[in-house]
């Protein structure tokens, strides 16, 4: 039996919600980690008829993008929307999980889905995410006492990359040192210079473990006073998480590549419009789903042939257009709703294939777009 409280874990591996922006409201909004799941549904919004149709198929969670309540309430009585909202779900003994901006940042994540989706390859984010800042440690040691240096700090966190551990680089060379008096040297006399063929030891580490692995570097060193550095590296952030994404597509014209959006999204009101010549040549293209508007400014200036996002105004257009030129970036506007349903199967078929015959997801089939008709 796979546990509510299993399945929120599981997701929130995959979208970390220390990830999310200060402002967001994401996690467990309402179930029991104890109950059981045997049914999920993900969807865009937590609408009522959303709630109400994760009720009727029996879901056990429904887990949106959208927070239900991303501002504080003082009531969640069944008179507001959100409040029936929430009494459908708990009513039927669902569980309603958020995973907003989290789940825009991800790899496999809300704009990694859009891109997808429009056929983008060489995907990268427009704003790498900041990944742990890490330092290295620089020692000197004996030659003979370089092995159990070597093991300490490792022991201690150090030289962990990626999916190796034990990683150090050496090199060697002669240490040269001269005690003073009241010096209790391991090697070499007071007052003597002492000349000791010696290894330089250099090994990555995070930067909240600099105090255990210094620690754990001194404690097996044999000297009294050991030689050493640390050196804080620069993060060149992420290369697959982050916010937006930029790729490439098949080379086309801006109108193919409307049509390109046009068949890749389900169809709303709004429909794909468009700021650019019609016959520019696309090849580079970077997307953000949801509201991008963020992200103007930089990419007015972009190598990039067009910058695909929703909700955009009519003044930040005219100032993208204005800044860009007629050779920077065209701008394509799509419906919020559209953009973002492209990682509903995504995460559908995550669950699917982490949890097995155990549990069963699906995407849900009311369409949350608010509007209905263009004339």
């Amino acid at each position: 039996m796979t546990t509510l409280g299993e399945t929120v874990a599981l997701i929130h591996d995959w979208y970390p919600p220390g990830t999310a922006e200060s402002w967001d409201a994401v996690g467990l909004v309402a179930g029991d980690p104890a109950a059981p799941v045997r049914k999920v549904m993900v969807a865009v919004d937590p609408t009522e008829a959303v709630a109400r149709e994760a009720a009727a198929w029996d879901a056990d969670l429904l887990v949106v993008h959208h927070p239900l309540f991303l501002t504080g309430v003082h009531s969640v009585a069944a008179t507001t929307p959100k409040g029936r909202a929430l009494a459908a779900l708990t009513s039927a003994g669902c569980g309603l999980l958020t995973a907003h901006t989290n789940a825009d940042h991800a790899v496999g994540g809300v704009s990694e889905a859009l891109a997808t989706a429009l056929g983008m390859s060489r995907l990268r984010p427009i704003r790498p995410a900041p990944t742990e800042p890490l330092d290295v440690l620089v020692a000197f040691v004996p030659t003979d006492a370089a092995p159990p240096v070597r093991a300490a700090v490792a022991e201690a966190g150090a030289g962990a990359i990626g999916d190796y551990d034990h990683c150090t680089f050496t090199t060697a060379g002669q240490g040269r040192f001269r005690p003073l008096p009241g010096a209790d040297p391991t090697i070499g006399e007071v007052g003597s210079l002492a000349v000791v063929e010696e290894e330089r030891i250099e090994v990555v580490l995070p930067r909240r473990l600099r105090a255990q692995v210094v620690a754990a570097m001194r404690a097996a060193h044999p000297y009294e006073e050991p030689a050493h550095s640390l050196i804080e590296l620069a993060s060149p952030g992420s290369l697959e998480a982050g916010t937006g994404r930029v790729g490439e597509v098949e080379p086309t014209t801006l109108r193919g590549f409307l049509e390109t959006v046009a068949d890749a999204l389900p169809a709303t009101a709004q429909g794909v419009r468009a700021l650019g010549a019609p016959d520019r040549v696309v090849r580079r293209v970077a997307v953000c789903g949801g509201s991008g508007d963020f992200l103007l400014d930089e990419l007015a200036s972009a190598p990039v042939d067009v910058y695909l996002t929703s909700d955009l105004k009519h003044h930040r257009a005219l100032d993208f257009a204005e800044a860009a030129g007629p050779e920077g970036p065209a701008l394509v506007d799509v419906a919020h709703w559209a953009a973002e349903s492209t990682w509903l199967p995504v995460l559908a078929g995550r669950l699917a294939a982490a949890l097995g015959d155990t549990v069963e997801a699906r995407v849900s089939e009311t369409r949350t777009d608010p509007w209905d008709l263009r004339v």
